[in-house]
Parts: structure tokens; C-alpha cells; sequence
């Protein structure tokens, strides 16, 4: 019989495969809980520059992930962590104020700004539909989410200069709520592709929707909704574009709310049930009929002001 000593060995962890461990666990941190994370990964790896090499790789990756918004110096305006807005790994365009935003990934804050160059706008012709998108959304996500933000970004054809030529938009919306004391953290975030097809004077609609929220008192309770769906209108001038867009956002947002609070409603009656035995080893029934006590649909829209 052969001895325990001669049995494998534990071998210790390279730097490389504790740096991508700690990458890791920050890349995918939570809504608001990247910090308390980073916190623990720190003192786990106890290597403040293998903390630091992981921590520079990952925290722009959660950044853009999930669309942080950092307020600017001065109170110029908000900018949006997008890929949509990158201009390098720490600049980021704001097409409504017209500036680019130095960011500390890390910190998440924004350092400094600076006004953007005209390579870096779009032409007059793609910018007056840009704008009128952007102020008609503003007045939705003011309505609609109570602490949101939203940006409209020129992807391709930002030199097009009138009509005879195609050109995209993408409008970017996030909302957050951050409440760890309650044990809840969550957000909304969209993204909606707006390609401007002028042979076929037609507006196609690709939207993005994904709602996350953590829900951890004395538990762990994770959401991950995603939901995909496309429209379309007419070309029209932009005025009447920015209505008609910003008319089929609020549509589809709406309706997919609407969906998940339906989903919520009927939790007791099938997810929770599915969750647990009939009857667990203390031999005692789970009292469905008071399930209205673990309802995630009160709790979750109280905290982030859903639906509201």
C-alpha cells in the first residue's frame, strides 16, 4: 500500500494564474460590489503588484460591461464607460457635451476633459439627427429611470455629409441602484443599434436589453434577464425620427418590464416551489401560502425604483 506522502502533491498557483483568478472574480463582480470585491482579492493574493497587473486588466472590462457612468470635472455632464465612446483605454467620448474624458479605471472616477476634435465628431448632417435623438431620449430616461443616464454615439458614417448615404447611431441607456446596506444592488442596461438606410428610406431597430440585480440577505439570490428585439420606421427628418425612435424604445422597455414583473408574480407558484423538496427533512411544509414574504418583485422594485 502505497504511502499518503507518495499520493499528489498540492501545487502552488503560478503569478499568471493567480493574476487571471483575480481577474476573474473582479470582471465579474456584481453591480456596485467591484470595490468591496477588489477588497477581498487584494488581501487574498497579499502581491500589491500582482493585485495591481489584475486589477488594471479588469476593472475596464467590468467599466464597459456594465456602462458605469462617471460624473465629469466641474459638472460638465456625465460620460458613459462604452465601447461605442472609446477613443483609447482611458479616453472616452461625450457626443452631447462634446468633450473626451480621462478616466482612472480603477478609482472610477474621471480625471480631466478636454474638448473633442472634429475627427472625433460627427459631420452636421449625421449630428442633426444625432442631437434630436439624443434630446427626445433624455426627456424618456428622465421620466423613466431615477437615477439613469443615456448617450447617442455616430458608429459608422459620421462623415456622411446629406442624404444619398447610410449611416449608424447607437443609443446607450444605464440605470443603477446601489443600496448594500439593504443587501440589493441591480441595474438596467440597453443598448439600441439605429442603422439609417437611405435607399430604402427605412430605420432598422436592433435592441439590447439586460436587467441585472443581487439580492444577498442572508443569501444569495441572483437576476441575469437578457432580451433581444428588433423594429423598424420610416426616414423621416430628425425631429420626427427622434420621436419615432425614441417612441419604439420606450415600447419595447416597457413591454419587457411589464414581462418581468409577470415572471415575478408567479415565483411562489413555480420557480420557488421547484426550489426545495415538498417536504424538507424537518418533516414540516413550507408555508406557500405566505410567499408573499420572500417576494423579490416587492423588494427588488422598491430598491431600484422599477417600474416607477
Amino acid at each position: 500500500m502505497a504511502d499518503e506522502g507518495d499520493g499528489p502533491k498540492d501545487r502552488e498557483l503560478t503569478e499568471k494564474e493567480k493574476k487571471e483568478i483575480a481577474k476573474w472574480f473582479l470582471a465579474n463582480a456584481p453591480t456596485g460590489e467591484i470595490q468591496y470585491v477588489a477588497k477581498d482579492v487584494r488581501a487574498l493574493i497579499a502581491d500589491d503588484h500582482l493585485y495591481g497587473t489584475a486589477a488594471a486588466e479588469a476593472f475596464p472590462l467590468f467599466n464597459k460591461a456594465h456602462l458605469v457612468v462617471l460624473e465629469m470635472p466641474n459638472r460638465s455632464g456625465d460620460v458613459i464607460i462604452s465601447s461605442f465612446g472609446e477613443i483609447d483605454k482611458d479616453k472616452y467620448l461625450d457626443p452631447r457635451t462634446a468633450q473626451v474624458a480621462t478616466v482612472d479605471h480603477v478609482k472610477q472616477i474621471c480625471t480631466k476633459v478636454r474638448p473633442a476634435t472634429d475627427e472625433e465628431l460627427s459631420s452636421a448632417y449625421v449630428e442633426d439627427f444625432r442631437f434630436a435623438v439624443d434630446s427626445e431620449l433624455c426627456k424618456y430616461v428622465v421620466d423613466t429611470y431615477p437615477k439613469g443616464a443615456s448617450s447617442v454615439y455616430c458608429t459608422r458614417g459620421k462623415d456622411v455629409d446629406g442624404p444619398g448615404a447610410d449611416f449608424d447611431l447607437a443609443v446607450v441607456i444605464s440605470a443603477s441602484k446601489t443600496s448594500p446596506q439593504n443587501f440589493c444592488n441591480g441595474s438596467w442596461r440597453s443598448i439600441w443599434t439605429l442603422e439609417f438606410k437611405d435607399d430604402l428610406q427605412s430605420v432598422e431597430v436592433n435592441g439590447k436589453i439586460q436587467v441585472v440585480a443581487h439580492y444577498f440577505e442572508e443569501g444569495n439570490v441572483q437576476l441575469d434577464a437578457k432580451n433581444e428585439c428588433r423594429d423598424s420606421t420610416i426616414l423621416q427628418s430628425p425631429d420626427d425620427c427622434a420621436i419615432a425612435l425614441t417612441s419604439i424604445i420606450c415600447h419595447h422597455e416597457a413591454e419587457y418590464m411589464a414581462s418581468l414583473e409577470e415572471a415575478y408574480l408567479h415565483l411562489p407558484d413555480t420557480t420557488f416551489k421547484d426550489l426545495r423538496r415538498k417536504l424538507p427533512v424537518t418533516r414540516t411544509l413550507f408555508p406557500w401560502q405566505n410567499t408573499l414574504q420572500f417576494s423579490l418583485n416587492r423588494d427588488i422594485s422598491r430598491e431600484f425604483g422599477i417600474g416607477k
